[in-house]
């Protein structure tokens, strides 16, 4: 019984995954008689998709229902989780149900534990914004599925353009396969320059005009972040998750450490050469001035969550950053 649970808010990727399940699954001449999509935002298609799972594939290859949007895994009546119970077992091996959401599964159900037991679960969350060497991972992985060579410069260049979104870094890679056929060494980062969008406004920029205490220039980014639909609180996300990592650094700094293995433990860096830029980017402030961000923060994020107005207690908030800094 082919059971598999994808989940997260990065929806590009869930598809990726959803269509490589396909290719395995499906025989391309049997596809329109063993392949059936379902909405799932109600109990009645929930239901539906279980009774299709249990028929057998007809021809070559498997079968496979997909349920999108299911719902069961954040709210599951009894009478719906016993009739799962009942019918994954009883699924041929060769039919696979599919269970896709953007909502992360209530551990607490019946039916999520359940499941951990039975199903293929896998998680498709969007990497943080400031998680850059995760963002740098994701563009080396996916260059290499496009069979794009990219040179290191090129692959940091490429990450720092398109940030955590996926489905741009998925197009501008298919942009550059085709223009590096034509190419017999890896493309540099002049080539990314020159092909690749940039999204010019992101959130890093914003803290990095916040500790150099540009408050006109963070401003105007805050406009341009909300004016392309960036999510408030995602934006306070990733400025809390860079000061707290530039606070981490500038203490161990003033503690007199000087090897970048602690330094990069201390701050939870992945990558302990990143440590390098960031004593670059502290080593003219203090850590009182890091520290004193957080508070700020803090309140900016409670506001938001209590249903402030995004654009002016953003920008209140930033205006007393910036002040910190200058």
């Amino acid at each position: 019984m082919p059971i598999y649970l994808f989940w997260g808010e990065d929806d590009f990727a869930i598809t990726q995954a959803v269509k490589e399940l396909r290719e395995f699954v499906l025989d391309s001449a049997w596809q329109q008689f063993n392949y059936e999509k379902i909405s799932g935002d109600t109990t009645d298609a929930t239901r539906q998709a279980l009774n299709q799972a249990l028929t057998p594939p007809f021809g070559l290859g498997g079968r496979l229902v997909w349920l999108e949007g299911c719902t069961a895994c954040q709210h599951c009546p009894e009478e719906l989780f016993v009739q799962f119970q009942r019918t994954l077992p009883a699924i041929p091996p060769n039919s696979h149900l599919l269970l896709t959401s953007m909502k992360k599964p209530d551990g607490k159900l019946k039916l999520v534990k359940f499941l951990k037991q039975v199903a293929d679960i896998r998680e498709f969350s969007l990497i943080p914004p400031w998680k850059t060497e995760e963002i740098v991972s994701r563009v080396r992985e996916f260059s290499q599925k496009l069979g794009v060579k990219l040179t290191p410069e090129a692959i940091q260049l490429l990450a720092e353009s398109v940030g955590n979104d996926t489905r741009q870094l998925w197009n501008e890679l298919e942009k550059l396969a085709i223009y590096g056929e034509q190419q017999v060494k890896p493309l540099d980062a002049d080539a990314i320059t020159a092909l690749v969008n940039a999204n010019t406004q992101n959130s890093l920029q914003l803290a990095a005009a916040i500790r150099q205490g540009k408050t006109a220039q963070a401003l105007s980014l805050v406009s341009d972040l909300l004016a392309s639909n960036e999510p408030s609180l995602r934006l306070v996300a990733t400025l809390v998750g860079q000061f707290r990592t530039w606070s981490a650094v500038k203490l161990k700094l003033e503690a007199g450490e000087r090897d970048e293995q602690a330094i990069a433990a201390a701050a939870e860096i992945a990558n302990p050469k990143r440590v390098y830029f960031l004593r670059k980017e502290v080593q003219s402030f203090s850590s009182r001035q890091f520290l004193a961000t957080l508070p700020i923060l803090l309140e900016l994020e409670f506001a938001l969550k209590k249903g402030a107005e995004p654009t002016s207690t953003l920008q209140t908030a930033i205006i007393r950053l910036c002040g910190l800094f200058c």
